[in-house]
């Protein structure tokens, strides 16, 4: 049997997470969405938009062929861990060329068993059959339910530094595209900014001016503008701001739940080289660069 891909199933993003016992809650992983398709012509890894990565994932398609299964579809997420246990999305990309054995696979559903379609099935059916065809020590592990109350969900996972929960519910049956049945709440704030102009270091970096106003409202430049620090990735030379358009930037972001929500706008983000839009993300009082990727959309 050759099976192909799957489109994944995508949680709409809301401010908070839905109450009730109709709902089951898992931490939100900051890596690659990924699909696992074993069947006949052995193990295949692709991306939430159907490329085939097959072979930047030698490790995982190793322990993919350990799983007791003649086929299957799994969906899940590959991730790599820091040190405090955290999915790291900048280590993961780095995993990917440099350091195989620190990618993991967290499996959080089962779209297809030894020639079975099980998308019909309710989701908690499913994921208990996923639940034991993993092991322990594996680098394919078991996105675990989070028991409790949602909103004391939410405050764990804020504290703790996770990018968010995805909560989905228990009876939802598996339906490619966009869906309400699951539900993702982050653990962060976003707004836009203009970028008005950057100027290069001697170290080839860039100083990106970031309107905390409105796009459109130029008033209060000095005091209202914060600076990131950013990697090479805009180009070469400086742009200075007579004659060069701004243009939209993506967001800064803050936790919501956090203290310093309400810092100044002053807080410099320390970041690399990127393709795409930047986005400075702000935990509190720690602070990281995270890039747009077209790869990069979980669940």
């Amino acid at each position: 049997m050759h099976l192909k891909f799957l489109p994944p199933m995508m949680p709409t993003l809301v401010a908070k997470p839905p109450q009730g016992d109709d709902w089951m809650h898992e931490a939100k992983f900051d890596g690659y969405r990924s699909q696992i398709i074993i069947d006949a012509g052995g193990v295949r890894i692709f991306t939430r938009r159907g490329l085939d990565w097959t072979s930047k994932y030698g490790d995982l398609v190793e322990a993919a062929k350990g799983l007791n299964v003649q086929n299957a579809i799994i969906d899940g997420e590959v991730v790599v861990l820091n040190e405090a246990g955290l999915s790291d999305f900048a280590a993961l990309r780095k995993a990917i060329t440099r350091r195989q054995h620190d990618l993991y696979f967290v499996a959080f559903d089962l779209l297809h068993l030894n020639g079975h379609d099980l998308r019909d099935m309710v989701l908690e059916d499913r994921r208990e059959i996923l639940a034991g065809l993993i092991g322990s020590d594996s680098r394919i592990q078991f996105s675990e339910t989070m028991p409790g109350e949602a909103n004391a969900i939410y405050h764990l996972i804020d504290t703790a530094g996770l990018e968010g929960m995805v909560s989905k519910r228990r009876d939802s049956k598996y339906r490619s595209g966009p869906t309400t049945n699951w539900l993702k709440t982050k653990s962060f704030t976003e707004s836009e900014f203009e970028l008005l102009g950057s100027s290069a270091s001697e170290a080839s970096r860039r100083l990106l001016l970031w309107l905390t106003q409105a796009p459109g409202n130029m008033s209060a430049v000095p005091s209202s503008a914060s600076i990131a620090r950013c990697g090479s990735g805009f180009g070469n030379g400086s742009r200075n701001m007579p004659g060069h358009r701004p243009r939209t930037c993506q967001s800064g972001r803050q936790r919501s739940g956090s203290s310093q929500a309400s810092r100044p706008a002053s807080s410099t983000y320390v970041g690399r080289k990127t393709f795409g839009t930047p986005r400075c993300r702000n935990f509190g009082t720690r602070t990281k660069r995270e890039i747009s990727d077209p790869m990069h959309q979980g669940q």
